[in-house]
């Protein structure tokens, strides 16, 4: 399906309701109004709700972190969780030896399966 037949599928009710181009009438409120809710129906979709999922998904995924494990941050950088600062909603991570950073919670990206 091209883009051409798209614009005309959506178009053709658009000017069943409104009038022919050109047209003075412009047809009522409620029936211009009307094809705007499947638009944005189809916007909450394709945009919105996915986005939902994945900040969920995400939020919980956090949530069940622990000590010992192995993640990546948002920078790329990859360590063992070493400790929880829940004051600053961070983590300390252990990157290699006695190097040890504070992130952010909300930097963390994922976990890395080893």
């Amino acid at each position: 399906m091209g883009v051409n037949t798209i614009i005309d599928l959506i178009s053709r009710p658009m000017i069943a309701m409104t009038g022919q181009p050109g047209d003075a009438s412009g047809g009522s409120f409620i029936a211009q109004f009307g094809v705007f809710i499947p638009i944005l129906l189809l916007m909450y979709l394709l945009m919105i709700r996915p986005q939902q999922k994945k900040q969920k998904k995400h939020k919980k995924m956090l949530e069940e972190l622990k000590k010992g494990d192995r993640i990546v941050t948002s920078g790329g950088l990859f360590g063992n969780i070493f400790a929880f600062n829940d004051q600053r909603a961070s983590v300390i991570l252990k990157v290699g030896g006695e190097v040890k950073l504070e992130v952010l919670k909300s930097s963390i990206s994922g976990k890395v399966q080893d």
